[in-house]
């Protein structure tokens, strides 16, 4: 029994990590659509959200075999039940590089792009979502504390776009379309960053217990 539920525990693994890697091919493809104004690009970014989807309904119904079939407690209870919470993040995260591909799609916004750090930002928050996952898969509290301090800077990349955006619409007020865009754009990135930093957090309970709310609750942060 346990041997089985040992080897359940590796596929989800394995499950948790392609999950992550396909949101992090939607934003790298979603973001090159938007530097480079090629809309394949976007288009397949549009593509991997679908996949996302149905790969977070696989390892739900996964997750819940385990938990009928195999009873866990504990540790383990936690590690399925904190997936669980995790796939329903990185499955927005899909949903928001979809809506970065769809503004690409809409407009070129191409050169604007090159006169803010929305790249930059991508990489950071890119990373953040496939650290998150390795966090979760090693049982790695520091790494998982990395990603939740890496927010920050990902805080700060949105904060500098924003005030570049507004010194653009300042100078030109026909810029003021793709200002709009290039802002909904690094929010959309920022909100993909917050999802990475819930998983952390998520990582954090399923090798301690105790989720980020509770420590707030018990004055512990």
């Amino acid at each position: 029994m346990r041997k089985r539920f040992a080897q359940q525990l590796e596929i989800l693994n394995s499950e948790m990590v392609e999950m992550g890697e396909l949101c992090e091919k939607a934003i790298k493809n979603a973001v090159h659509g938007l530097v480079t104004g090629e809309m394949g690009y976007s288009k397949l970014a549009r593509q991997m959200a679908g996949e996302i989807d149905e790969k977070e309904r696989s390892i739900e119904q996964l997750c819940l075999k385990m938990i009928l079939k195999q009873q866990p407690v504990a540790g383990d209870l936690r590690q399925i039940s904190a997936a669980l919470k995790m796939i329903t993040d990185m499955e927005r995260i899909g949903d928001q590089a979809e809506d970065i591909a769809e503004i690409t799609q809409m407009n070129d916004i191409s050169t604007w792009a090159k006169n803010v750090p929305v790249a930059q930002m991508a990489s950071v928050v890119m990373k953040m979502v496939t650290e998150s996952i390795d966090a979760y898969v090693d049982k790695d509290l520091v790494l998982a504390k990395k990603v939740i301090d890496d927010d920050d800077t990902a805080d700060s990349y949105f904060n500098e776009i924003k005030n570049e955006l507004i010194g653009l619409i300042t100078k030109d007020s026909n810029c003021g379309v793709y200002a709009i865009d290039l802002l909904m754009i690094s929010k959309y990135l920022e909100r993909i960053g917050d999802h990475a930093t819930n998983i952390a957090e998520w990582v954090e309970y399923s090798v301690t217990g105790i989720h980020k709310g509770q420590h707030d609750q018990l004055g512990l942060v």
